[in-house]
């Protein structure tokens, strides 16, 4: 359809029945200071070899020889198909099924998505994604309040062992709703301190991140199982890659959480500046009505033949803004289309040996690191994917040399933990080599030195 501009005569008329003279009225609250003014100029035209060309040197910009940055963004292999196949045209233009039943495809692929994750958590229900990982974890706390009719209390536990940027996003989201996010501290193990879970007040949920921030393992199943003491829910936050190798969430204590969420970026999203990505949801059973979203179903038509239907839509698009269970929710759908295609193709035992490689490449990049003189593990245990290293001098300044060197050596975590300038979060992915982990180790020794 062409686009169609308003006439004169057609702004005059709207202009007339709002009492306007001008369209400049319409933005008068706009202090002066603040207004780019006309423009005067546009820039001359440059040729498409040009524009090429400077798009060229400004991408060169980001190129970085080497990772070791994680904390919630990963550097994991994508093999080829997964966006030869997103980038098809039926999966790179459609959105959303909006007329549900004309969508058999894409409703069809979001089923298997939600089955897949719905097996990895070991929980009933999956929806078709959010924003991303820290919008997925205020969902999840709004739900959880929703869910908890027997709680008095619109309080939320909430570790600083959980990611930064999950707790600030959750926090400037759930504060709207009258839900207080209390904070946990941290022990000197790098796990949540469950000595302050004795003074804790009477809560509607409590969060707990699996592997945590710091890629520390807490122990979940006491955690899961105090919460469902006290009648709150257990909301899990967790990296679904870890799921290859960890108990999932489904599993957790005697009756397993009753919410996972986190981000799907690990499967097969580029790391892309730090986004986009899609989140994801899971539930028992129980909860299905709280979820935000939307949840795709198989049916049968009248001859037996396979077809898929939108089950539950609980969007404000929907149904009635007052009812809605978000109105802020969306379905990632082309990032989710990715991640099902790389979940596909890895199966259960490729994904097993990625998380495996992972692991061991993040244990043998630290204890190598921890050779350098000055040099610690600050967090010695299990872990996942993370582990923080502890540095004879402040993190950021390791950093930018070794930024300079091509490495992007990881974490500084002191803007997030005042205690913590010294130490580094550092991530060794599948893709990393010996040869890489040993340049990183040598171009390290020399800066401290």
């Amino acid at each position: 359809m062409p686009f169609i501009p308003h006439t004169a005569e057609e702004v005059d008329s709207m202009l007339a029945a709002i009492g306007a003279t001008s369209i400049e009225d319409l933005f008068d609250e706009i202090p002066a200071a603040l207004r780019a003014g006309r423009l005067t100029r546009v820039p001359d035209g440059v040729s498409e070899m040009d524009m090429l060309r400077e798009m060229d040197r400004r991408a060169k910009q980001d190129v970085v020889d080497v990772c070791f940055l994680g904390a919630g963004s990963y550097d994991h292999h994508i093999p080829a198909a997964v966006w030869d196949l997103t980038a098809r045209g039926e999966f790179m233009t459609a959105y959303t099924p909006y007329q549900a039943e004309a969508s058999q495809g894409t409703l069809q692929l979001i089923y298997e998505y939600q089955t897949m994750m719905a097996a990895l958590t070991g929980l009933d229900v999956s929806n078709a994604s959010v924003y991303d990982g820290a919008s997925g974890l205020a969902e999840a706390i709004l739900m959880a309040v929703r869910a908890n009719r027997k709680a008095k209390s619109r309080t939320v536990l909430v570790p600083e062992t959980v990611h930064p940027h999950y707790r600030a996003a959750a926090g400037s989201i759930v504060r709207h709703q009258n839900v207080t996010l209390e904070t946990l501290p941290t022990a000197p193990d790098g796990t949540l301190d469950a000595t302050a879970l004795e003074d804790a007040p009477d809560v509607a949920a409590v969060v707990v991140q699996q592997p945590n921030f710091f890629g520390r393992l807490e122990e979940v199943d006491g955690l899961t199982d105090w919460a469902h003491a006290r009648e709150a829910l257990l909301v899990a936050v967790t990296n679904p890659m870890s799921l290859a190798l960890l108990k999932p969430p489904g599993e957790w204590g005697s009756r397993g959480a009753d919410i996972a969420c986190g981000d799907g970026q690990p499967f097969g999203i580029p790391m892309a500046s730090g986004g986009p990505s899609f989140g994801f949801i899971c539930a028992r059973e129980a909860l299905v009505r709280q979820m935000p979203g939307r949840i795709i179903g198989r049916t049968e038509d009248l001859d037996g033949r396979t077809g898929f239907a939108l089950t539950l839509q609980a969007r404000e698009q929907h149904i009635r803004r007052g009812k809605a269970t978000s109105n802020i929710c969306t379905n990632q759908g082309l990032l989710v289309t990715a991640g099902t295609i790389y979940l596909s193709l890895q199966g259960p035992e490729g994904l097993r040996r990625v998380a495996a490689a992972c692991h061991a490449n993040t244990v043998r990049l630290t204890d190598m690191l921890a050779t350098v003189p000055g040099v610690d593990v600050r967090f010695p245990g299990p872990c996942f994917h993370e582990r923080a290293i502890r540095l004879p001098v402040p993190a950021n300044t390791v950093v930018d040399r070794l930024l300079d060197r091509d490495i992007l050596a990881g974490l500084d975590l002191g803007p997030y933990y005042p205690e913590m300038t010294d130490t580094l979060l550092v991530c060794a992915t599948e893709k990393r080599t010996e040869t890489e982990m040993e340049r990183f180790r040598d171009a390290l020794a020399e800066v401290l030195a």
